[in-house]
C-alpha cells in the first residue's frame, strides 16, 4: 500500500493534480463533492489560487474533476493506510500477540505515517501562494520521507519473516561486503532524491538526448546561479546533469558490487537478492534513458519512479542479507 501511495504521488505530480485540492481536512475530508452545486463551489475555491489563475484559466468544472480525482484518491489512500495499519495493530496488541520489543517499532511506523500527511500538506501549501508549483525542496522531502517509511516497514518485515526461517550456519567475519552495501544503499537513496528535484523543476525537459547534453558532456549553463551551490538545487541544467551522473554512478557501482560479491561462497537466498539487485538497476537505467529520450511520457516517468523504489527495495534486501550473513 505504501508503494501504491508513492505511485499515486508521482502521478499527481506528473499530471499537476496535486494542487487541485486547496484545503486539508484530515478528519472530515473523506467525502468528495457529491452534487453539482458542491462541485461548483469546490471549483470556485480552486479558481482563487495560482494554478488556475496562471495556468488553467480555460478550465471548466469537468476539466477540474479530471485533476481533482487523482489527488483525492492520493489523500484517501493515505488515510486507508492508517486504518489498515491501526486496526490489526490494536487487535494484536490487545490480544497480547506482540512481543514487547516490537510495540515501539510499530508505534514509530504509525507516527511517521501521520507526520508524512502533515509534510504532504506543507508541500502543497508552497504551491498555493504565488506560483503554480510546489517547492522542489518540499517535494524531495515528501518523497524522501515516503522512501524512509517504506524502507523501515520493509526492514522490520524482513526481520519478522526471515527470523522464523532456519539459520544457515555461523556468521562470517568479512564485513567489507556489508559496508559496501550500506554505501550503495545511501547512493541509491541520494539518486532517488535527486530525481525528485528533477521532477519538482521539470528538469527532465531541459535536454532530451543521451549521453550528451546539448552536444556536450558537460552542458553550458551549469553554473548560472550565485552562489554556486544554488545550481545543484535550482538550476534545471545542473539538476538534470547531477541526476545523470548519480544514476550512471549507481549503475557502475551496483554492477561492480555484484561482480565482487557473487564470487563469494554465499547462501542461495543472498545470491538471489544480489541477482534481483542487478536486474533492478538494469531495468531502472533502461527506464531512465527511455523516459529522457521520449520527452518524459507519463507512463514511463511513473514507471521510472517505481523503478527507483524497486531498486531501493532490492538494496534493502541485500543489506539485510549481508548484515545477517551466514555460510554453510
Amino acid at each position: 500500500m505504501i508503494a501504491v501511495m508513492v505511485l499515486l504521488g508521482g502521478l499527481t505530480r506528473l499530471t499537476h493534480s496535486g494542487l487541485s485540492m486547496v484545503e486539508w481536512r484530515p478528519l472530515t475530508g473523506w467525502l468528495p463533492p457529491l452534487s453539482q452545486q458542491e462541485w461548483q463551489l469546490t471549483f470556485e475555491n480552486y479558481q482563487q489560487y495560482p494554478q488556475f489563475l496562471k495556468l488553467n484559466q480555460g478550465m471548466d468544472v469537468e476539466g477540474f474533476k479530471s485533476i481533482f480525482w487523482l489527488e483525492y484518491l492520493h489523500r484517501v489512500w493515505g488515510r486507508l493506510i492508517g486504518f489498515v495499519f491501526l486496526i490489526p495493530f490494536l487487535y494484536f496488541l490487545i490480544r497480547g500477540k506482540l512481543q514487547s520489543g516490537m510495540v515501539p517499532k510499530f508505534l514509530l511506523m504509525f507516527i511517521l505515517g501521520g507526520l508524512q500527511g502533515v509534510l504532504g500538506w506543507y508541500m502543497v501549501k508552497s504551491g498555493l501562494v504565488d506560483r503554480p508549483d510546489v517547492s522542489q525542496y518540499r517535494l524531495s522531502a515528501h518523497l524522501g520521507a515516503a522512501f524512509l517509511i517504506y524502507g523501515y516497514v520493509f526492514w522490520v518485515g524482513l526481520g519478522l519473516y526471515l527470523s522464523a526461517q532456519q539459520p544457515l550456519g555461523k556468521r562470517i567475519t568479512d564485513t567489507l561486503p556489508e559496508t559496501l552495501a550500506t554505501l550503495l544503499l545511501l547512493l541509491v537513496f541520494t539518486t532517488a532524491m535527486s530525481g525528485a528535484l528533477v521532477a519538482g523543476l521539470d528538469a527532465g525537459l531541459a535536454f532530451n538526448t543521451f549521453p550528451l547534453m546539448g552536444g556536450r558532456w558537460i552542458p553550458e549553463g551549469i553554473l548560472l546561479l550565485e552562489p554556486p551551490v544554488r545550481n545543484a538545487f535550482e538550476n534545471l541544467i545542473a539538476v538534470q546533469f547531477n541526476h545523470r551522473v548519480l544514476a550512471i554512478t549507481v549503475f557502475l557501482s551496483v554492477a561492480a558490487f555484484w561482480v565482487y560479491t557473487i564470487r563469494k561462497n554465499l547462501p542461495g537466498r543472498t545470491r538471489l537478492a544480489l541477482h534481483c539487485m542487478l536486474l533492478a538497476v538494469l531495468v531502472q537505467v533502461g527506464l531512465g534513458i527511455s523516459t529522457l529520450l521520449l520527452v518524459v511520457p507519463l507512463e514511463l516517468a511513473s514507471a521510472h519512479q517505481m523503478g527507483a523504489l524497486l531498486l531501493f527495495t532490492c538494496m534493502l534486501w541485500v543489506n539485510y542479507e549481508l548484515r545477517h550473513l551466514h555460510v554453510v
